[in-house]
């Protein structure tokens, strides 16, 4: 690895929010999936999970629409929701759906600041009623046009990026965010020669 290289990297590592994360509930269309994992390298998150409780496992994503950003990320596949949710719950003290109900919040009321995980769903069913009772609340994103819904990578994208602008602003982009062992970790994933 060529120092400029090496570099690069510690900056991007620099940068990851272990307290951001995103979950894909049943979603099936791997493009979908690609281009919600490039978002989440854009904006510094580092861990992703899928839950498929309704289709089968995925294999592989879609290496044109994602710009191989499934390789720089941490996938975590589960089939399970409440075994999703057990992990979810050691790392993220909120977890949020996306989910057009009469208790929905604003986007731009979280507090994205605080560990929080992201729920989006299916994208012609919408997150499940069963993960929404498991989690701590629903949002919406302020729309004023007909439709009323996005696709899922836009829902996602617009989301996370509320999140980067309010993390930003509390200055959690400015010092590292990893703890020690989860950096070594991934210092030998991404082919860091060892110091």
């Amino acid at each position: 690895m060529t120092p400029e290289r090496s570099e690069r990297l510690t900056n991007v590592l620099e940068k990851r929010q272990p307290g951001l994360t995103v979950v894909l509930e049943n979603v099936s269309d791997p493009h979908n999936i690609s281009a919600v994992m490039r978002t989440c390298d854009a904006v510094g998150i580092q861990d992703i999970y899928i839950l498929n409780t309704q289709i089968a496992l995925h294999e592989r994503w879609s290496a044109k629409t994602s710009s191989s950003a499934a390789k720089w990320l941490t996938v975590h596949q589960f089939q399970d929701a409440a075994e999703c949710f057990a992990a979810l719950r050691t790392k993220f003290a909120k977890i949020y759906t996306t989910h057009l109900s009469s208790d929905a919040v604003g986007l731009y009321e979280l507090d994205l600041r605080e560990p929080t995980a992201l729920v989006f769903g299916n994208e012609h069913s919408g997150v499940s009623d069963d993960i929404i009772a498991m989690a701590d609340g629903n949002f919406i994103i302020p729309q004023v046009g007909i439709i009323k819904s996005l696709n899922i990578s836009v829902a996602c994208a617009v989301t996370v990026y509320e999140a980067f602008r309010q993390k930003t602003l509390a200055g959690h982009y400015s010092s590292p965010n990893l703890s020690p062992d989860a950096l070594q970790i991934l210092k030998t994933d991404w082919g860091f020669k060892e110091e």
